[in-house]
């Protein structure tokens, strides 16, 4: 099944977009963990919906409520099931266009995967909104990674052509990231948020839509964490990547940049600073080999603009084979990268933690 992921943390989603809820059960979580409920709404709350002027106006609280897994304030080490419930459907919106396939959206593909029997209302199991579990699991795992005193944190890099300055890759402090974590747009460069406000809604009121890059550090990940070939770090982390809706690309460190240099320029010479060996520069975001270096893990991710868009636009009648005139009604983001960053910091957690299990088991996590 191609909802169900992970070697030691294995996750499995669940739901519709339009469903009576979303979820995920969690499989490997060993027994004695303390959930950090504070902490997880914060997480939930920075992916929600309405929480800005810019986002969709279809608001939900995203409650999360455990069903099995937990009990006395600790995980037992059975599989924790959680759910989030649907309270703000309008699913009217999409009964008139049930036979129309809507540009950019997975309609088309999964109506001939499942033969027509998809819940075609707000994209179904294909919806954005099934990240939400995500960010559950990846609250978890951020939660367990302290431990290991490894912080993840992302920024938007640019709302279509606009730019928010980069991460030093060499110097990435836990400060600097936490520091992203409470506003409302993740940048470094406030002097950028308006700016990026405008172009959305800009490209709102015109019946449009905008998309964007997220940069993402992760830090104090030990060196010697993956495995040559497919439990590469960036093997594994790009899986987890790939599977956000709406993302279209991830390169790490300097990424496809590193084909204009020279190898003097691209390769990370080693250096040792204070009894420890790093690199004078981490132009390949902190992983030679698919293996961790000790350096900082920085990649990007590039997100789609969103699909749903007031414009008309040419389309089919799947039912009746002929073409048509569509514009998307219903409530959409304009751009969801904000919305994106914190799905963005969650995988890439839930796939460091998998690898650090692999590599020194469970004892250190409880």
């Amino acid at each position: 099944m191609s909802s169900m992921w992970g070697k030691n943390i294995k996750i499995s989603l669940f739901g519709e977009s339009h469903g009576e809820a979303i979820g995920v059960v969690i499989d490997g979580l060993p027994a004695g963990l303390e959930l950090d409920f504070d902490f997880i709404k914060r997480e939930m709350s920075r992916r929600a919906p309405g929480r800005s002027s810019v986002s969709t106006p279809r608001k939900e609280m995203d409650e999360i409520k455990i069903l099995s897994g937990f009990f006395n304030g600790r995980t037992t080490g059975t599989p924790l099931c959680s759910i989030i419930l649907n309270e703000n459907k309008h699913s009217r919106d999409y009964d008139k266009i049930k036979n129309i396939l809507r540009p950019g959206h997975a309609d088309y593909t999964g109506f001939i995967k499942y033969n027509g029997f998809n819940d075609y209302r707000g994209g179904g199991h294909f919806s954005g909104r099934l990240t939400a579990p995500l960010v559950f699991v990846g609250a978890i795992a951020k939660t367990v990674l302290k431990k290991k005193g490894i912080v993840i944190g992302a920024h938007i890099k640019s709302i279509k052509d606009i730019e928010d300055s980069s991460f030093d890759y060499c110097n990435i402090y836990k400060e600097t990231i936490e520091a992203l974590y409470n506003k409302e747009f993740a940048v470094l460069d406030d002097g950028v948020i308006q700016k990026m406000k405008d172009a959305i809604l800009d490209a709102k009121e015109k019946g449009d839509s905008l998309g964007g890059i997220i940069e993402a550090a992760i830090i104090n990940v030990e060196a010697g964490v993956g495995s040559p070939f497919f439990d590469s770090v960036e093997s594994k982390l790009s899986q987890l990547l790939f599977s956000i809706p709406a993302v279209k690309g991830v390169e790490f460190g300097e990424g496809f940049n590193i084909t204009k240099m020279t190898g003097s320029e691209a390769n990370d010479e080693f250096i040792i600073d204070k009894g420890k060996i790093k690199t004078k520069k981490n132009n390949n975001g902190g992983i030679l080999g698919g293996i961790t270096n000790g350096m900082p893990i920085v990649f990007r991710v590039a997100i789609k603009p969103t699909p749903s868009i007031l414009k008309e636009q040419d389309t089919v009648d799947i039912d009746l084979m002929q073409n048509v005139k569509l514009k998307v009604e219903g409530r959409h983001d304009a751009c969801i990268v904000p919305r994106a960053v914190p799905v963005v910091e969650a995988v890439a957690a839930i796939g460091i933690l998998d690898l650090l299990i692999e590599k020194d088991g469970y004892l250190w996590m409880v």
